[in-house]
């Protein structure tokens, strides 16, 4: 893989595709990215993340990142799936976009690699969702939102630089934003889901508030991971 530095923030890495799938956007996707795009570009500016775009990220701080994210994503697969069905949206496609099976596949292979700190941020977020999900389903659903989307997005092109970085070191690319089915077809069955979800009025502003949160939740990851530098 030909790694490819860009001091571009991912939101300049949008395809052709991307933009037509924006016109489609039902109305609360689209309050969605209203709501979350000053916190979006925000987490680009940060030292990991500019770090990453530029192919100069190290492979201890993407081991880092893929351990701290693992716990966080089998807990969401356990438990937001109930959660949608309960608010009433049955067609989110949980099965192709499921992260776990491949963040434990990553994590194992990179165990050649020294170990990192716990991560304090990755353990509050997880928390964070334990309450959410017996409490607020609906706020859970946020960070399901930023983060599939996030993987199916902007997540592609980290994707091309952290596979580049562990391939120039002799390591495995991660298999972790790899999906199975196309990219464009999994965020049209995302949102299609979140517009099924029946939300009250105080529900939907919630959801928003979360989805807020849950970018601060990564926000507090990818301080550590700078800190790991």
């Amino acid at each position: 893989m030909t790694l490819t530095p860009t001091s571009a923030s991912i939101s300049d890495h949008a395809t052709s595709a991307d933009a037509q799938l924006r016109q489609g956007f039902g109305p609360r996707v689209r309050k969605l990215h209203a709501r979350i795009g000053k916190a979006h570009h925000q987490a680009e500016g940060m030292a990991f993340s500019k770090a990453l775009l530029a192919g100069q990220a190290t492979p201890l701080q993407l081991a880092a990142l893929l351990r701290a994210l693992m716990p966080a994503y089998r807990l969401i697969e356990e438990q937001a799936p109930a959660a949608a069905a309960q608010l009433g949206s049955h067609d989110l496609p949980w099965r192709s976009l499921a992260r776990s099976a491949a963040l434990e596949h990553d994590v194992a292979t990179l165990q050649v690699l020294p170990p990192t700190p716990t991560s304090t941020a990755g353990a509050m977020w997880l928390e964070q969702l334990r309450a959410l999900a017996l409490q607020a389903p609906h706020r859970l659903m946020a960070h399901v939102y930023v983060r599939y989307g996030g993987d199916l997005s902007g997540g592609q092109q980290l994707a091309q630089q952290a596979g580049a970085i562990l391939e120039r070191n002799g390591l495995p690319c991660p298999s972790f934003w790899l999906f199975e089915r196309p990219i464009a077809e999994l965020k049209a069955a995302l949102h299609h889901g979140f517009e099924q979800l029946q939300l009250s009025d105080s529900e939907e502003q919630e959801l928003l508030e979360e989805a807020e949160a849950a970018f601060h939740a990564t926000q507090a990851l990818l301080a550590e991971l700078g800190e790991l530098a």
